[in-house]
């Protein structure tokens, strides 16, 4: 599933890299308006379809549990192709964070473009832990996407919010 959504994300960045990209005979008027583009999924399927898919496999991708019936484990990716798998992932954050501030999606200029500027920072740092198999840092960077995730909502979606709380928390 998860290749899946990386060849689906990879498609739709090389369609825009192509859209971006105008011939020599392009008009002055239509280089100043811009490239054309499409925001085909509302910011509800983006965030259902692209990012939270994404985000989640890289939360299952760092940490540990200690359960009574399995006992301990640890959940980082045990193979260099996991780790680049993760880095993969890191990477469409970064891109994610920059799509959130198109034209049409951007909510406004403010804490919008603060919070998605943060998010692509985070994917940086991801990307570089990930490629470093750092443990503890990819941790920390998983930890820190999913407190600007929270801030984000808490700001623009609180209804939503409390969805990803642990359910020891919302009781």
């Amino acid at each position: 599933m998860m290749t899946g959504i990386l060849r689906l994300f990879a498609v739709v960045i090389f369609a825009a890299g192509l859209a971006a990209c105008g011939s020599d005979s392009d008009t002055a008027s239509e280089s100043a308006a811009g490239p054309e583009y499409t925001l085909t999924l509302s910011m509800a399927e983006l965030m259902a379809h692209v990012l939270e898919p994404v985000a989640d496999s890289l939360w299952r991708s760092a940490g540990w549990i200690d359960d009574e019936i399995e006992g301990y484990y640890e959940l980082y990716p045990t193979t260099d192709e996991g780790w680049h798998q993760a880095e993969e992932r890191a990477a469409l954050i970064v891109e994610i964070g920059n799509t959130l501030m198109l034209p049409g999606r951007a909510v406004d200029n403010d804490s919008w473009a603060t919070y998605s500027k943060a998010m692509s920072t985070v994917g940086l740092n991801m990307m570089q832990a990930a490629e470093q198999q750092n443990e503890e840092e990819f941790f920390q960077t998983g930890a820190q996407l999913y407190s600007v995730c929270t801030a984000c909502h808490q700001s623009y979606s609180p209804d939503i919010a409390g969805r990803f709380a642990p359910s020891s928390l919302s009781q």
